[in-house]
């Protein structure tokens, strides 16, 4: 039914995927996942684990990652707005270091495919955000890894007015930069 248009991105894996949306007076509908779809499009990635979050404006969460379990993240909005990153920590990557970013919201319906080696992470731009994902694999505690938002030596350019009125967990202000973290 639904064709998906995928916009590659600068670092090789990273892709923007819009669906197609069907709308009329009584609002739309669009296909977020269809394997056929996905398949022809050269992303044949299985997915194991949907995951949803909210969190209100001026939250940052990451720079994630899963050091022996890595997950490739297939993420969206459904509410609300949010300026998504990804980190490239491939060490043997030309673009290894390297960040992109892409504002997903439930007005542009765009989705973010993020496949393992990377860090990943979101600030939330509108007043509340609903966030979803799908994995590659399962979470695994312990397995954690993570950078810091504010590495100098990444540079990401968060589109916010004044970043001492983040809100980070406890967790998210310990992590360290990528000179000090696990590369894949």
């Amino acid at each position: 039914m639904g064709k998906i248009k995928v916009t590659k991105c600068d670092i090789e894996g990273l892709c923007v995927i819009e669906p197609t949306v069907f709308g009329d007076e009584r609002g739309y509908f669009m296909e977020t996942y269809n394997l056929n779809d996905f398949k022809a499009e050269g992303l044949d990635m299985v997915f194991v684990q949907d995951n949803q979050s909210m969190s209100v404006k001026n939250v940052l969460r990451g720079l994630h990652f899963q050091k022996q379990y890595p997950q490739g993240k297939l993420v969206r909005v459904v509410k609300g707005r949010v300026f998504d990153v990804a980190v490239d920590l491939r060490r043997k990557s030309s673009t290894y270091g390297k960040w992109f970013g892409v504002e997903l919201s439930d007005e542009n319906k765009k989705q973010f495919y993020i496949p393992e080696g990377f860090a990943h992470g979101f600030v939330v731009l509108s007043d509340v955000a609903e966030f979803t994902y799908k994995c590659t694999d399962f979470y695994h505690p312990g397995d954690e890894g993570g950078l810091a938002w504010n590495d100098p030596d990444i540079g990401i350019d968060w589109p916010v007015e004044d970043t001492s009125k983040l809100i980070l967990s406890e967790k998210d202000k310990k992590w360290k930069g990528l000179k000090d973290t696990f590369s894949f």
